[in-house]
C-alpha cells in the first residue's frame, strides 16, 4: 500500500466541503490544540471562516511556534538550473515539449561554472533542477553531476524528474541530501487533463516518490500543490493527508512544504484557481500550526514585500538571487527562464531587509537538526 492507494479511497472533490462546512467552534478547537492535530484541524485553518476571524490570531501562533522550533534562523539555498530539456507534455509550464526553444543541457564545466558563481553570493545550500529528460538528463548524467555539486555544496538538493528507490539510494551515496517532488494537484480528472504526455503523465508513479525516498533513506523530502492548478481546498487537504502519511511511514524522514503559485507560462496556460496574498498568508500560518516540525520554503516566485511581509509568519527557507535558467548565474539572459522569477533584488539587499526584521541569514547548512531556538 502506497499514499496513492490510501488517497483512492477518497473522492477527492469532497475535501472542498470539509473546508466549506467549518465552523467557529472548529476554528477553535484546532488553535486550541497543543498536541497532534487532525485532517478536520487543517481543513479548518485553511477555510474562509478561520480567514475572516482569526488570521490575527493564526500569524501570532505561528510565529510563536516557529521561534520556537527554529529561532530566528532562515535557510538560504539557491536552484541551479541543469538543463530546460523537458519530454513532458505539461500545459502549465514553460519547460514543456509542447514550447518551441533552444534547449540546452549545462555540462560540466558550464555546471562548475555555476558553482563557483553561486558560492561567491555566499551560497552552499545548493537546489539541482531540471527539466524531466531521462535520456540526456536522467541517472548517468546525474552520477556525474554530483560529484562536481558537492564539492561547492555543504547541502545538496534535488527537484528532478521522479526516480527508483535504488537510484535515489546511489545518488545519497554521492552526497544528495534532499529531494523535493510537488505533486502539483491530487485530483485524478485534472491531473490528467494538464499532464499530457510524458512520464509525468502517471499519476501514481509522481505521487508514490516520497514513499521511495523514505525508502532509500533520503534526509529530507518536499511536498506541496501547484497552488491554482486546481482547487486549492482539495489540494492543501490532500497533501496535508500525505504529510500524516509521511510522518507514519517514514518517521526518521524530515519534511518540507513550499507554496508555489501558478504564473501564466509560456504556450498561454492561465491559474484555474488563484491564490490571493491574504489566502497564502494563512495557508503558511495553517501549514506551521498543523506541524510545527515542517520546513516552510519560499521561493522568489512571490514579491519582495510579499516575501517581506510572510517571513516572520513560519517561513524557514528562502532563496534570493535567484536564476531560474540554465546557466544563469555566469552568463545570465542566455536561455529560457521556466517562471519569472519576481523578487529580483541582490542576495545582499534581501539579507539586509531580513537582518532589519531580527532574522539571520544561514547559508551553510541546511538541516533542521542544527536549529536551535534563540
Amino acid at each position: 500500500m502506497s499514499f496513492f492507494d490510501e488517497l483512492s479511497k477518497y473522492d477527492v472533490d469532497k475535501f472542498a466541503s470539509l473546508v466549506d462546512n467549518v465552523t467557529d467552534a472548529d476554528v477553535q478547537r484546532a488553535l486550541s490544540k497543543e498536541g497532534a492535530h487532525t485532517i478536520d484541524d487543517f481543513a479548518a485553518l485553511i477555510s474562509e471562516h478561520a480567514r475572516t476571524n482569526y488570521l490575527d490570531v493564526m500569524v501570532q501562533k505561528s510565529m510563536q511556534l516557529t521561534r520556537k522550533r527554529f529561532g530566528r534562523c532562515i535557510n538560504m539555498y539557491l536552484p541551479l538550473y541543469l538543463t530546460n530539456l523537458c519530454s513532458n507534455k505539461c500545459a502549465y509550464c514553460g519547460f514543456s515539449v509542447m514550447n518551441k526553444f533552444k534547449r540546452v543541457v549545462l555540462n560540466l564545466q558550464e555546471i562548475e561554472e555555476e558553482l563557483q558563481a553561486m558560492n561567491k553570493l555566499g551560497y552552499s545550500n545548493i537546489l539541482l533542477v531540471s527539466g524531466e529528460n531521462e535520456h540526456k538528463a536522467g541517472m548517468p548524467y546525474f552520477e556525474q553531476v554530483l560529484p562536481v555539486a558537492k564539492k561547492y555544496a555543504q547541502y545538496l538538493q534535488m527537484e528532478v524528474q521522479p526516480l527508483e528507490t535504488d537510484e535515489y539510494a546511489r545518488l545519497k551515496e554521492l552526497g544528495l541530501d534532499s529531494v523535493s517532488v510537488y505533486q502539483e494537484t491530487y485530483h485524478p480528472g485534472c491531473y490528467k487533463s494538464v499532464h499530457l504526455g510524458g512520464k509525468k503523465a502517471d499519476m501514481r508513479y509522481r505521487m508514490e516518490t516520497p514513499d521511495r525516498l523514505g525508502k532509500a533513506g533520503i534526509d529530507k523530502v518536499g511536498m506541496g500543490a501547484l497552488l491554482g492548478l486546481y482547487d486549492w481546498k482539495v489540494d492543501l487537504v490532500a497533501t496535508a493527508m500525505h504529510v500524516l502519511y509521511m510522518r507514519d511511514h517514514y518517521w526518521k524522514t524530515n519534511l518540507s512544504i513550499s507554496f508555489p503559485r501558478l504564473r501564466p507560462a509560456q504556450g498561454g496556460y492561465q491559474p484555474h484557481s488563484p491564490v490571493s496574498d491574504g489566502k497564502l498568508l494563512q495557508i503558511i500560518c495553517a501549514w506551521r500550526i498543523f506541524d510545527n516540525e515542517l520546513d516552510l520554503t519560499i521561493s522568489t516566485r512571490e514579491s519582495a514585500k510579499f516575501r517581506d511581509l510572510i517571513l516572520p509568519a513560519g517561513i524557514t527557507a528562502l532563496s534570493a538571487g535567484s536564476s531560474t535558467e540554465p546557466g544563469g548565474y555566469a552568463h545570465k539572459g542566455q536561455n529560457l527562464e521556466q517562471w519569472t522569477v519576481n523578487d529580483d533584488r541582490s542576495v545582499e539587499d534581501v539579507v539586509a531587509a531580513m537582518e532589519k526584521s531580527g532574522f539571520d541569514a544561514v547559508f551553510h547548512n541546511a538541516s533542521t537538526t542544527y536549529f536551535k531556538a534563540q
